[in-house]
C-alpha cells in the first residue's frame, strides 16, 4: 500500500516562472515608458508578449492547474464558495479558487490587450512605434496607443487588488499562497481528503509552448 507524498505539486515550475517573470516585467515597462527608453520598452514589451503566449498555449495543454477549462468550471462554484468565504468557512482550493479564477482571467485578458496594443501603437510624433505598427494607418496606431495607455491604468487597478486579495488571505484568513507560487508545492492535508486530478507535468507540451512563443517572437521582432 502506498501513501500520497506530505507535500505534492500544485503549480509547476513553467506557471511560476512566468508568474515572477511578469512581476518583474511590468514595473519595468511602466518605467521604460514613463522614462522614454522606448529601444528598452520595445525589447521587455516583445519578452512579454512571448510570456502571456505561452501561458495562453499552456492554458490549453498544460497541467491541470494551469489549464483554463479546469478553472472555468470552477466559476459554476462562485456564489456557494463567497458564502463560506464569508464565514471562514471555505476551504483550501487545489489550484485556483472560484475568486481567483476570475482574477486571472482578467489579468490575462488585460494582459493581452496591453501587449497587443503595443504591437500596433504609434506615438504622437509619429517616431516612435510597434512592431507590427506599419500594418496599420497612423490614425489607428493612434487610437491603439490610447487604449495601450488607458489599459495599463486597468492592468495597474487588477495587480492592486491582485495583491491586495493575496494579503488578506496570507496575513488575515492565515493561508499562506505566496510560498506555492515559488516552491510549487504545498502540503497535501491542506486540502480535502477526496482524489486530487492528476497534476503531471510533460515536458513535450512545455518544450511546443516555448517554442511556438520563441517563433512568434522572432518573427515580430524581425517584421518590424
Amino acid at each position: 500500500m502506498t501513501t500520497e507524498p506530505a507535500r505534492i505539486l500544485v503549480w509547476d515550475a513553467a506557471i511560476r516562472l512566468v508568474h515572477w517573470l511578469m512581476v518583474i516585467l511590468v514595473p519595468l515597462l511602466w518605467w521604460t515608458a514613463e522614462e522614454g527608453y522606448m529601444d528598452w520598452h520595445r525589447s521587455f514589451g516583445l519578452t512579454m508578449f512571448g510570456l502571456v503566449l505561452f501561458r495562453l498555449i499552456w492554458g490549453l495543454i498544460g497541467t491541470w492547474t494551469a489549464r483554463f477549462a479546469p478553472m472555468a468550471r470552477r466559476i459554476g462554484s462562485l456564489k456557494s464558495y463567497v458564502g463560506k468565504f464569508r464565514n471562514r468557512e471555505h476551504g483550501a482550493s487545489f489550484g485556483h479558487s472560484p475568486l481567483a479564477v476570475l482574477s486571472v482571467f482578467a489579468l490575462l485578458l488585460a494582459l493581452t490587450t496591453q501587449v497587443t496594443t503595443g504591437l500596433f501603437s504609434v506615438d504622437v510624433d509619429g517616431l516612435e512605434s510597434g512592431p507590427l505598427a506599419v500594418l496599420v494607418s497612423f490614425e489607428t496606431g493612434r487610437q491603439f496607443a490610447d487604449v495601450h495607455e488607458f489599459n495599463f491604468n486597468l492592468l495597474a487597478a487588477l495587480i492592486g487588488l491582485h495583491i491586495t486579495a493575496i494579503a488578506i488571505y496570507q496575513f488575515v484568513l492565515k493561508e499562506k499562497l505566496v510560498r506555492p507560487m515559488i516552491t510549487g508545492r504545498r502540503s497535501r492535508a491542506d486540502f480535502s481528503g477526496g482524489q486530487l486530478p492528476e497534476n503531471k507535468v510533460r515536458l513535450l507540451p512545455m518544450i511546443v509552448a516555448a517554442v511556438l512563443s520563441l517563433i512568434c517572437i522572432i518573427a515580430i521582432s524581425n517584421f518590424g
